[in-house]
């Protein structure tokens, strides 16, 4: 590949995550939305448990290490797991109920009415996700689903946040900057 194609490639693919970012601004009131719901059931003493596959459970675990640890402000831990870090739990679950059952059945053991249950999905139809979002519906958690254009995850959740673009990466790159500006939410809504 010549030089000016690779810089071109470049210079296409930040044009595309800004305007996949553009897009999402024209729906910040859902994000901040999810921000005040989350930041309410912390300040209730509840939990987040949260997953996704691939680079959504990436996602769940930077997510969940921001909330335990810190994002900006020197603050107290909040609960927060990531449903997806545990390989024992992981592999006995999906061995013994199957793969679809990897997250429903953690929030079963994990979840309480008031939690918050935060599925991540690209495609909105990931069955694993799916299953751990009716869970968490089964269990009065409050569930959320941030997801591509929509999918059923989007649906069943009681929020959704969806990022409008069809190519994977520009959704996980929303996705990223979306759990951020929730941790800056969340810490300014806590910890002023």
């Amino acid at each position: 590949m010549a030089e000016d194609s690779r810089t071109a490639l470049v210079v296409r693919v930040l044009r595309e995550a800004a305007a996949a970012h553009e897009r999402m601004a024209a729906d910040a009131k859902t994000v901040a939305d999810a921000a005040g719901v989350i930041a309410a059931a912390l300040r209730q003493g509840r939990k987040v448990l949260v997953f996704g596959n691939g680079g959504s459970a990436a996602d769940a675990q930077h997510f969940a290490a921001e909330l335990v640890g810190r994002y900006e402000k020197e603050r107290k831990g909040w609960p927060a797991i990531a449903l997806t870090t545990d390989t024992s739990a992981l592999t006995a679950i999906g061995n013994d109920y199957g793969f679809e059952r990897v997250f429903a059945r953690q929030i079963e053991a994990l979840g309480t009415a008031g939690d918050i249950a935060i599925g991540i999905s690209t495609s909105g139809q990931s069955p694993n996700v799916l299953r751990g979002i009716e869970a968490a519906n089964a269990r009065g958690m409050i569930s959320m689903a941030l997801t591509g254009r929509g999918g059923d995850a989007g649906r069943l959740a009681a929020h959704h946040v969806a990022v409008k673009d069809d190519r994977t990466a520009r959704v996980q790159e929303v996705h990223a900057t979306v759990l951020h500006v929730i941790c800056e939410l969340v810490e300014m809504e806590l910890t002023d």
